[in-house]
Formats: structure tokens, sequence, C-alpha cells
């Protein structure tokens, strides 16, 4: 893993809205006394949603002030798990999935638009709204190629779909997350096939168990 650091240039302050902080003291109460050092992910999670998706330095310290830990696990944690963006991002914060069954589905072609729409990885665009970067699976294999834009997935992705989506996300529009294919969920491309034929013969599959008599003579027991 490459050695991951704070961003240079860091607010001076960090404090949850008041609806986060509600739900941070909810997240508290799933933990008996002494162990509220647990909630540290979902807590870290919710200060980088609300600070436009980069986790900054003040955040953490708040953080870990609030589960009463020292400072230096907090940072341990947050510069471990590549899911703490520890610079800022754009406000559409693209994740490329470049594992092998989306490369396989053509996720180069995605990259292409990417670097050619936004520019390198990790750069975020001039306007602040888009930066993306590559990461491994995001468990949508059998829907590849696939991005995560923010909270949201957008699976059985080409060139023009990708494209198209950057399109309505820079006109403040907001695409249909999803696959962007004549799809359900994760179902085969042209709709549900299991059980089809047995649900058009109205097939019965419960066991059909036949009475027999009772074994008698020699092998009786």
């Amino acid at each position: 893993m490459s050695v991951r650091r704070l961003a240079e240039v860091q607010p001076e302050s960090f404090e949850f809205t008041p609806e986060n902080r509600a739900w941070a003291d909810k997240q508290l109460e799933k933990y008996p006394p002494g162990r509220q050092a647990s909630a540290i992910i979902p807590l870290l999670w919710q200060a980088q949603k609300q600070n436009g998706y980069w986790l900054p330095k003040p955040a953490i310290e708040r953080v870990a002030e609030q589960l009463g830990m020292p400072l230096i696990r907090a940072l341990e944690i947050a510069t471990f798990y590549t899911m703490f963006n520890l610079e800022p991002v754009g406000k559409f914060y693209i994740q490329m999935c470049g594992t092998t069954p989306c490369v396989l589905q053509g996720s180069d072609s995605i990259k292409a638009v990417l670097e050619r729409r936004i520019g390198p990885a990790h750069k975020v665009t001039a306007d602040g709204l888009f930066s993306w970067t590559e990461v491994e699976c995001l468990g949508a294999c059998c829907n590849a190629p696939m991005v995560q834009i923010n909270d949201d997935n957008y699976e059985d992705l080409d060139e023009a779909r990708m494209a198209a989506i950057l399109d309505a996300l820079a006109r403040g529009e907001a695409p249909k997350p999803g696959p962007q294919i004549d799809r359900q969920t994760s179902c085969p491309v042209g709709g549900p096939t299991t059980l089809k034929k047995m649900a058009e013969r109205n097939y019965d599959y419960r066991p059909q168990w036949t009475a027999t008599a009772a074994p008698t003579g020699e092998g009786a027991q």
C-alpha cells in the first residue's frame, strides 16, 4: 500500500451538524460502555460525507475526542482505509472499478472517458464538479463495467453511457443509478429465467410421495 498522508491545506475546525451529531450519538448507543471506539469507522465516514466526501484532520480529531480515544489511533484508521479520502475531491467523486470482471467487460473504455473528460486520477476539475480514482472490486461484477459516484452505483456502462452520466451531472440533473440497460438489478439481460418453464406449466415442486407396503419376508426388520 502506498503512503497516505493528510492534505497540506486543512480547514481550521470541524463540527458535526446537529443532525449528524444526533446520528452519531445514536450509533454510540449500539456499543456497551467503554467500547465506543468501535464506532470510529461509521463516524469518520459520516464526517467525510458532511465535508464533501473528504476527511480533514479537524474531523479526525473531533471524532477521536468524541470517542475518547487517542488521536494517533484515529489517524491510523483514517490513513489505512482507502475509503477515506484525505484530500479534497470533486462534488461528484467517481470510483471506477478496475478489477478483472470490469476489465474483461470494457472498463478501459470507461477509464478513457474519465481521463478525457476529467483529467488524470485524483485531479479535481477547475469547476470543482468532478474527480475520479481507480479502485478494486465494488461488488457489482454481474453488471460490469461499473462506477460508483458518491453513494450510487452506475452499471452496465459503455463509453456513451458514461459520457451521458457526466453530462447529466454537469447540468445539475440526477441520472438514474443502477443498471444503464434494460435489466432488473442483476438479472440476466433479457429478464429472469430461473424456474420460468416450471411457472409456465404450473409445476408442482413438492415431492410426490407414493405409499408402499411395508417390506415382509427375509428383508424385513
